[in-house]
């Protein structure tokens, strides 16, 4: 069995780019991801943090899903990890490797902001304005 999957929990680094490819006019959303972790340096003790930045490819209905995602959203991430070989403009006999994660799933991490008091729903049942 051959298995291909990446899973991320991290941030969006900008709002997210709606594009559509040159050839045949299909839209996709383009995410900055960036996730961190940490380790302990020998030689001085320090805990050091490291910040990995994922480009995540979103195609279809999640792609217009994603489309919405604006810097600094908590997402989780799943999906394929895929690389591409394109060549450099300038130099076209020059090629550059790019690695970029094709998402099948994305959920929203974020918790729900607070309504003010005021925007509250007026509608809430009172019973003593039932007793008449």
């Amino acid at each position: 069995m051959y298995r291909n999957n990446a899973s991320l929990i991290g941030f969006a680094g900008k709002d997210a780019e709606a594009r559509t490819t040159t050839t045949q006019q299909k839209p996709y959303t383009v995410l900055s991801l960036a996730t961190q972790s940490s380790y302990k340096d020998k030689s001085t003790g320090d805990y050091v943090n490291r910040t990995e930045w994922h480009r995540v490819i979103v195609w279809g209905k999640l792609g217009e899903f994603a489309r919405k995602i604006q810097k600094g959203a908590h997402l989780a991430v799943e999906g394929a990890i895929v690389s591409r070989e394109y060549p450099d403009k300038k130099h076209p006999d020059v090629k550059h490797r790019i690695v970029e994660i094709r998402a099948t799933s994305i959920l929203k991490l974020d918790r729900a902001e607070k309504t003010e008091p005021e925007e509250q729903a007026d509608d809430e049942f009172n019973p003593e304005e039932e007793a008449d």
